[in-house]
């Protein structure tokens, strides 16, 4: 009798650790394409002005700490001509290699500007600056294929293509501006065709065999009827694309539960996949260096999230899970925007503050909010 009892307990030991095996393998199936991401388009310019990345106080390369904690994608910005020589088409295949060397998915993202393109600023590169509507057209179908041309030859193609950045009132601005006194149906026609010609760039540089997304993105988080005003008119100019890409700022874009019912209706009415591709949130309303920070006040953060580390830890699963929520599997994933913009002694960050690192390079415990999932790369 005492042999049964010690069999009959050891085979429900064994069958409740299979039985846990089982659903933490279906969970990991449900959410095996959830995109973990980041991106780090400031990396480059970190490290060579002297920025360091550490771990449990080892020093490691920044792309090793965000693999080992779960990232799956990493996402950079491309300018056309910028002044400081970072994030151009060669600083880009540079990551890029480091990138997919890694093993890591790579979303590139357009700006289409030599600097800063976002809802208030969407200037043309110089070089394209006097150039006709049809010229216009044609430079951003050939520069955006030339591209990804180069990408191609050296075995790093994106995952995804983003076309434009926070592209809510256009780009390339005036011939593809849409908002205010814009919003008219000639100035929707040209910017769809700028998009159209974008798109088809990416287009002419795959062959059978290549997979890439299409992805537009706008920054509307929390606001649903800027966000059904963008898709409804851009659909209209028979635009072709995969992937609703949106900001989720708190300070700028509004609450979880805005966040939420936007993502929700954006889902159910264009049946389109959605990736929130810039987020982040303080560990701290301190300062370090003498730069202005973007949040520094108690007054931009969400209630039930301090500017901490814990609470940038728990506005982090809390998004995550908002965003696996998202009706019909439409919620493929996140990224958080420059975790690694710290600051160094030859420039200051504006972000220091929003980093998953401390001021001295140290990763931060809410990192781990990524290990919490422990998704596989996306296929």
């Amino acid at each position: 009798m005492k042999q049964f009892i010690i069999t009959l307990i050891t085979f429900l030991a064994i069958a409740t650790v299979l039985f846990a095996q089982g659903k933490r393998i279906n969970l990991n199936d449900k959410n095996s394409g959830f995109i973990q991401g980041v991106d780090i388009s400031e990396l480059l310019k970190i490290e060579d002005h002297g920025g360091v990345f550490i771990e449990n106080g080892i020093q490691k390369d920044a792309l090793e700490i965000f693999k080992d904690h779960h990232i799956n994608y990493v996402r950079l910005r491309l300018w056309h001509t910028p002044g400081d020589g970072y994030c151009n088409l060669d600083k880009t295949l540079l990551m890029a290699q480091r990138i997919k060397d890694a093993g890591l998915k790579f979303m590139l993202d357009f700006h289409y500007s030599d600097t800063w393109a976002d809802p208030g600023h969407q200037a043309k590169p110089g070089a394209w600056g006097n150039l006709s509507f049809q010229a216009l057209e044609d430079s951003i179908h050939t520069y955006t294929s030339h591209v990804i041309a180069a990408l191609k030859n050296q075995n790093t193609l994106p995952d995804i293509v983003q076309i434009g950045n926070e592209i809510t009132c256009g780009m390339l601005w005036d011939d593809g501006r849409i908002c205010a006194q814009y919003n008219s149906p000639s100035q929707w026609k040209k910017f769809g065709s700028l998009v159209n010609h974008a798109i088809a760039g990416v287009k002419d540089c795959l062959t059978s065999g290549d997979s890439v997304k299409i992805m537009i993105h706008i920054d509307c988080g929390g606001n649903n009827t800027a966000s059904r005003w963008f898709f409804d008119k851009l659909l209209a100019q028979n635009v072709d694309f995969d992937i609703i890409g949106l900001s989720y700022y708190p300070w700028w874009h509004g609450t979880f539960g805005e966040l939420e019912y936007n993502t929700r209706d954006l889902a159910g009415r264009y049946h389109k996949d959605i990736i929130i591709v810039e987020t982040a949130y303080p560990w701290t309303l301190g300062w370090y260096d003498n730069t202005h920070n973007i949040v520094g006040d108690s007054s931009q953060l969400l209630p039930d999230y301090p500017a901490s580390v814990e609470g940038q830890k728990e506005f982090l699963v809390d998004l995550i899970d908002l965003v696996k929520n998202i009706p019909d599997e439409k919620g493929l994933g996140l990224f958080y925007w420059a975790p690694e913009w710290v600051s160094t002694a030859q420039s200051g960050s504006p972000w220091e503050n929003m980093t998953l690192f401390d001021f001295y390079g140290e990763m931060l415990d809410s990192i781990t909010a990524f290990d919490s999932t422990c998704v596989d790369t996306p296929k």
